[in-house]
């Protein structure tokens, strides 16, 4: 078993102190150690801290002794009151005790870090990170999308003592979000994937967007390195994070100037394939799924990978086994494999929709076809946004079905022959969408995380057969 925290460091992080058997705090020195940390008893592994959190809508110190009846070796509380096991450790308040020992857990770690933010390619930059420089070292990086107040300390807390690397993906919703989740990450190289619409009815403008995410550049050291997209609007905002922290700005994408550069790109059914040139070394680049935004997140991938000084071509080679996550670009075959399937039903911009429309028209197929749902969190702007998606979708799309409010204005802006249907909702929609497949089509679903398209593709993945083309 691991060693990730002493129970006396615990307390040491904390402040907090561990019950004694008569549900007391005790000043006693505490043995043993845990090896992991879970912040839900579903997922709890023997050795665990569990570590209760309440939420608007949850409260773990209701599953403190599930966690501890599970094996865990401590739980960390705020109410104590009816506990008394030793393995109880007491803190003025759970989320500051994450937070706590996350700032310990980096303050000891002698790797280094990198934080990836972004519009939109968070994730799938974070994973490429973690092939890419999992091949030059023990890499520790976010579970899923744990991006925010509680994921980003949960990553540090969770990162093993004896790691080279750690991934930490950063992500906001409203102003002044990502400026405190990177003091606590203190990333030596900070990576911006895209500057895109992504909640703009909170943020107000593509300027704001782009002042917001450059506040992780301003959190590195002196020396650190920014990566940033080359074609990325807020190019001031970053130089002058940059300037800011007397660190390095490198740009990446198309552009030959660039710090790191593609070529040679080619995105078909067959994946996607470049020459990256980064700080004089060029090395090809193979990635099995489809897409030239991939390509761009595995440019900016490979130039963290420079910027720590790892092997270049071990980590290009290690993006062979790159997959789309569930949600996000992953490709199946549905109604007993007559229907190919892009699930990009995780979530959605204007950007990231613009992209899967993109692989949709790459992929071999009799007809496409799109299922849009509604972007979240564009205010003001939402019946723009989703109105000037009409003429990429109708080129990359036979048909397009659409659902959702704001939706409905893409779909009246389409061609008439490149209507499918539009709903209210996806589950009124899914039916509609089953009928209209056929053999040999493709079938894209995207749409925000609130728009529940996940209810399409479970309905999808029902079918047994489709009528023939």
């Amino acid at each position: 078993m691991s060693n990730l925290w002493t129970r006396a460091e615990l307390e040491a992080a904390t402040g907090g102190r561990f019950l004694d058997c008569a549900g007391q705090p005790t000043t006693a020195t505490p043995e043993g150690a845990v090896s992991g940390i879970s912040i839900d008893t579903r997922t709890l592994q023997p050795g665990d801290l569990f570590i209760a959190l309440k939420g608007d809508a949850s409260d773990g110190h209701a599953h403190v002794q599930a966690a501890l009846d599970k094996g865990a070796a401590a739980a960390m509380v705020h109410r104590a009151a009816g506990l008394a096991d030793p393995r109880v450790l007491v803190v003025a308040d759970t989320m500051q005790g994450l937070q706590d020992l996350a700032v310990a857990a980096r303050t000891r770690f002698a790797g280094k870090v990198v934080a990836v933010t972004g519009s939109v390619g968070k994730t799938t930059t974070k994973e490429m990170l973690r092939l890419c420089l999992g091949a030059n070292g023990k890499t520790h990086a976010a579970e899923a999308s744990y991006n925010n107040h509680w994921g980003v300390p949960l990553t540090l807390a969770r990162l093993p003592r004896d790691a080279a690397f750690c991934i930490s993906e950063i992500g906001m919703n409203h102003p002044g979000e990502i400026l405190p989740l990177a003091h606590m990450v203190r990333p030596d190289v900070a990576l911006i994937t895209t500057i895109g619409s992504a909640h703009l009815g909170h943020m107000g403008s593509l300027d704001a967007i782009a002042a917001e995410k450059a506040s992780l550049i301003t959190t590195l050291p002196a020396g650190g390195i920014a990566i940033v997209p080359d074609d990325a609007h807020g190019a001031s905002f970053f130089a002058a994070a940059a300037q800011q922290a007397s660190a390095s700005l490198w740009t990446a994408g198309a552009n030959p100037n660039s710090t790191a550069h593609m070529s040679a790109l080619h995105a078909g059914a067959d994946g996607t394939h470049f020459t990256a040139s980064i700080a004089g070394v060029d090395v090809p680049v193979h990635i099995p799924a489809p897409g030239v935004h991939l390509a761009r997140n595995a440019l900016s991938a490979l130039a963290a990978c420079a910027a720590l000084n790892t092997n270049l071509p071990k980590a290009a080679a290690a993006l062979e086994a790159f997959a789309p996550g569930k949600g996000r670009g992953a490709l199946s075959r549905i109604a007993g494999g007559a229907v190919t399937l892009l699930d990009e039903s995780y979530n959605a911009s204007s950007a990231s929709i613009r992209a899967a429309l993109d692989v949709l028209h790459h992929i071999p197929a009799s007809r496409r076809i799109a299922v849009l749902g509604d972007m979240r969190e564009l205010g003001d702007f939402a019946t723009a946004e989703h109105t000037a998606l009409a003429q990429p979708a109708a080129v990359s799309a036979d048909l397009v079905f659409c659902c959702g409010p704001h939706m409905k204005s893409l779909f009246d802006a389409l061609p008439h022959a490149r209507q499918g249907a539009w709903a209210d909702n996806a589950a009124s929609l899914a039916p509609l969408v089953c009928a209209a497949l056929r053999t040999g089509d493709a079938v894209l679903v995207k749409g925000s995380l609130g728009s529940r398209m996940r209810d399409i593709i479970a309905a999808l993945g029902t079918l047994a057969a489709v009528e023939p083309a």
